[in-house]
C-alpha cells in the first residue's frame, strides 16, 4: 500500500490521520508540490493521478484519488477502529461535516488556487490572504454552529471520526496563516484535544520525513 503525499497538503494530512487511527502502515511517497515547479505536474505522476493532485492511494493495480474517497475505502476495507458510527443518521451528519470542509472550504484555498490568484490574476499578497481568510472563516462559522452538541473532545461523540480527520488539517492551515480563531471555541477545543493523541501528532506536517 502506498500513499502519495505532500507534508503540507491538508487532504493528504486527513488520510495520514485515518491511517494512524486505524493502525495501518503504508509506504509514504513524497510528491513535493512546490519544488521543481511542482512534482505533481511531472509526467510520471500524471500517469498515476491525471488531476495532478495529492493524495493518491495505490495498491498494486488499484489506484484511488480524492481524500474522502480514500477515507471511505479505508473505512470499509479496515472496519476495525471504525471512523464512522453504526447509527445511520450520525454517519450522514459526519459525512456532511467532512464534505463541507473538503468540498466547500478547502478547494477555495488550496495551493493551486492561491498560485492562480497570484500568478495569473496578479492579486497582491494582502489580497490573497484576505481571500484565504474570508473563505476559511466563512466555513468555520458554519462548522462551529454544527458543533454545538460536541463535548469539546471530538466533533461527534466520544471517539474520533472522519470529521476530525478533516477538521484538524483545516485548522492547522488556518493557524499557519495566522488566522484569529477566538470566535470558534468548539473548533479550537477539538483541535487542542485531538493533538494530544499520537495518531494526530504523528500525522502532522512537521513530523513527515520530507518536512526536514
Amino acid at each position: 500500500m502506498k500513499l502519495y503525499t505532500y507534508f503540507r497538503s491538508s487532504a493528504a494530512y486527513r488520510v495520514r490521520i485515518a491511517l494512524n487511527l486505524k493502525g495501518l502502515a503504508a509506504e509514504h511517497v513524497p510528491v513535493h508540490l512546490v519544488n521543481n515547479g511542482g512534482e505533481q505536474h511531472s509526467e510520471s505522476y500524471r500517469q498515476i493521478n491525471a488531476s495532478e493532485l495529492v493524495p493518491t492511494w495505490a495498491e498494486q493495480d488499484f489506484v484511488l484519488t480524492q481524500s474522502l474517497s480514500i477515507l471511505e475505502y479505508l473505512e470499509e476495507k479496515f472496519p476495525d477502529t471504525a471512523l464512522l458510527p453504526q447509527d445511520l443518521q450520525q454517519r450522514a451528519l459526519i459525512r456532511a461535516f467532512s464534505l463541507s470542509i473538503a468540498c466547500d472550504t478547502h478547494p477555495l484555498n488550496n495551493l493551486r488556487v492561491l498560485q492562480y490568484l497570484v500568478g495569473t490574476l496578479e492579486v497582491s499578497d494582502a489580497q490573497k490572504i484576505a481571500w484565504y481568510k474570508h473563505w476559511v472563516l466563512t466555513g468555520f462559522k458554519a462548522l462551529e454552529a454544527q458543533l454545538e452538541q460536541s463535548n469539546g473532545k471530538f466533533c461527534f461523540g466520544s471517539q474520533p471520526t472522519l470529521a476530525d480527520c478533516c477538521l484538524i488539517p483545516q485548522v492547522y492551515n488556518a493557524l499557519r496563516f495566522n488566522l484569529d480563531l477566538s470566535d470558534y471555541p468548539k473548533i479550537c477545543s477539538i483541535y487542542t484535544h485531538c493533538n494530544t493523541l499520537e495518531a494526530f501528532q504523528h500525522a502532522a506536517p512537521e513530523m513527515q520525513l520530507e518536512a526536514s
